[in-house]
């Protein structure tokens, strides 16, 4: 693997090669997670990017931490498609839908930005799969900007609070909800192809909170997908997801009947027509707070293309309804 500078600017590692055990942390300094506004005061660190892996997570050699091993940075909160098939030549590069165009604006930023990075968090400890949790920035132009938030800001990336690292999250919910009114990229519905029923109405409601204790409620938990046209839907090979990489495909024969609904249960269950269960052991959302916390989620549908073609954000920031969804 090329450990220059110059390797960065067009390449990509299988992640999983760099999932090493966590090293001694580098000594951070101490300043406001966020660099206007009230802000939680955050740990800092600075770093040269030897590469980015795909569109959420760069390797970096941190300063001061006794080693030139780079480490596998995970960006806070902010969710890419993934990538299949790594490479150092972005036209070999495979993966889902939008992996890709996130990929080349992580590159195009980092190189932007001369390979510098300024790592971020409110808790050293945060991780993901062993990869330390950070908000990455680069400075240009002679300031510093955040990467995921111009992610989040262009339909790149999927907003995924992570519990502990919440200083960001008023920004990039309104960020990704600015993207989804614009359709931009993710939320353009057609980008990956058209159809199939790509002129079918479509609507996605979740239940996050469920009656009572929602680890005891899993199937209080659903998505509802809405069929808002006079014919039926197929939606065969279809999932729906929450922010982070939990996902139901449905299987062959599924259809949302016209003018109707079909509902996908957070738990186990016997199947029908219009009511799936994804398996899942604990509750799959988050519920959403008012506080500095700014907590929330949302559930996405994909068709087969890999196209968002439905979803909805919570909690709504912008253009919200008044009428709260019905319960099924």
């Amino acid at each position: 693997m090329l450990g220059r500078l110059f390797s960065v600017l067009g390449a990509t590692a299988v992640a999983g090669a760099l999932a090493v055990a966590p090293a001694a942390p580098a000594v951070a300094a101490t300043a406001p997670c966020l660099p206007t506004g009230p802000s939680p005061v955050c740990q800092v660190w600075t770093g040269t990017v030897v590469r980015v892996n795909d569109g959420d997570t760069l390797s970096v050699d941190l300063a001061g931490d006794g080693t030139s091993t780079p480490r596998s940075i995970r960006l806070i909160n902010a969710q890419a498609m993934e990538l299949t098939v790594y490479s150092s030549v972005p036209q070999r590069r495979r993966g889902e839908c939008h992996s890709l165009p996130a990929t080349a604006r992580l590159e195009q930023l980092i190189k932007a930005g001369g390979g510098v990075v300024r790592l971020t968090a409110q808790q050293a400890s945060s991780s993901s799969r062993d990869r330390p949790l950070r908000s990455v920035a680069v400075k240009i132009n002679g300031s510093w900007q955040d990467v995921g938030l111009d992610l989040l800001r262009r339909g790149l990336a999927l907003w995924q609070p992570f519990g502990a690292e919440w200083a960001w999250n008023q920004r990039y919910r309104v960020a990704q909800a600015q993207a989804a009114r614009d359709g931009l990229n993710l939320f353009d519905t057609d980008t990956c192809g058209t159809g199939p029923a790509q002129s079918t109405p479509i609507g996605v409601v979740v239940n996050y909170d469920a009656a009572g204790s929602d680890e005891q409620n899993l199937n209080g938990e659903w998505v509802r997908v809405e069929n808002r046209s006079d014919a039926a839907l197929p939606v065969a090979g279809w999932w729906v997801r929450d922010s982070a990489l939990r996902r139901y495909t449905f299987p062959p024969g599924t259809v949302v009947p016209a003018r109707d609904a079909l509902y996908v249960h957070a738990g186990s269950g016997a199947a029908t027509a219009t009511h799936k269960y994804w398996g899942q052991t604990a509750p799959v959302f988050d519920n959403p707070t008012a506080d500095d916390h700014a907590r929330g989620d949302g559930a996405y549908l994909f068709d087969q293309r890999g196209d968002l073609r439905a979803w909805m954000q919570y909690p709504c920031v912008l253009s919200c309804p008044v009428t709260p969804a019905r319960r099924p």
